[in-house]
């Protein structure tokens, strides 16, 4: 049952994140090209209602990520995840006023179903909730060098798709890397009550993790459409936490022949995850400024 529990508190936890993302890209497509990753962008989302509600979603999200992450384990709860892709698109069609094409919804139906098959087939598991020290510096250090990388990357390049997807990338680590010290601040919490989760480093580094994961998410909105930057948020999310619950938590999955299927789940998932950005929502838009001029963007969704 506490399985259960935790794969519905994911499943919750996607469908409120695509909401808040398709709330802050709307924000995002109206500030100035000059502001971005810098203080005057968080200014200008700021004073956006539709910014502040997702981000109030984002929240409620958070909290049933928690909850997910207290009954199941990190290798469980974060690949449900990226099924936060094809609810984005499909918010974002709606807002928009466009039908998802016949290609989206296949693509949709091969990621949900390609979940399915690998978690069935992985089973996580097991995982212990002591972590030694040198394996959080280790954890840190990797993770925030691969943030630092894609960031450097992202800076010199024009607003545009591979702007967008160098900051969903480092966006995603972020929020792999949120989810893991939320789940040793969480267990704290359940093991040993409110004054130990107060108390222990991990619920202070995760809020903080959260928070920069969120304005790299923010810089990504605002650099090109959805359809560039939740691919690589959402595929690289559930990754980096698979491999951060395996290395940090020595969570388990299936071996032998299990990893067949495991395979082919992963196959359909990457497949559906790589051809959902043909299904446009965005009438077009976020061609490279080299091309387009990237200055007159509309206000739609």
């Amino acid at each position: 049952m506490p399985v259960v529990l935790s794969a519905l508190f994911a499943l919750v936890t996607a469908v409120a994140n695509a909401t808040g993302t398709v709330l802050q890209r709307i924000a995002a497509r109206r500030v100035p090209p000059g502001d971005a990753f810098s203080v005057r962008l968080l200014r200008h989302l700021l004073r956006s209602p539709a910014w502040l509600g997702g981000i109030a979603v984002i929240v409620g999200a958070a909290a049933c990520q928690a909850l997910a992450l207290t009954l199941g384990s990190l290798s469980l709860v974060q690949p449900i995840l990226v099924t936060e892709l094809p609810f984005t698109l499909l918010f974002a069609s709606a807002v928009a006023r466009r039908r998802l094409p016949a290609i989206g919804w296949a693509a949709s139906v091969m990621v949900a179903a390609g979940l399915g098959l690998g978690l069935a087939a992985a089973a996580p598991s097991g995982g212990g909730t002591e972590v030694v020290a040198g394996t959080w510096v280790l954890t840190l250090l990797v993770t925030g060098g691969a943030m630092a990388v894609c960031v450097l990357a992202a800076l010199p390049r024009p607003r545009g798709k591979a702007r967008a997807a160098l900051f969903g990338s480092a966006s995603a680590i972020g929020y792999a890397l949120t989810a893991t010290l939320m789940k040793a601040a969480t267990d704290t919490f359940e093991r040993d009550g409110p004054g130990a989760f107060f108390a222990t480093w991990q619920t202070y580094a995760f809020v903080a993790a959260g928070a920069c994961a969120l304005f790299l998410l923010a810089n990504a909105m605002e650099s090109g459409p959805l359809v560039a930057s939740q691919p690589a948020l959402t595929l690289g999310e559930a990754l980096v936490s698979l491999a951060l619950g395996i290395v940090v938590y020595g969570e388990r999955v299936r071996a032998g022949w299990w990893l067949i299927p495991e395979g082919i789940g992963a196959v359909m998932v990457t497949w559906g995850v790589v051809v959902l950005p043909r299904a446009d929502t965005e009438g077009g838009e976020g061609t490279e400024d080299a091309k387009g001029g990237g200055g007159g963007e509309s206000s739609g969704a």
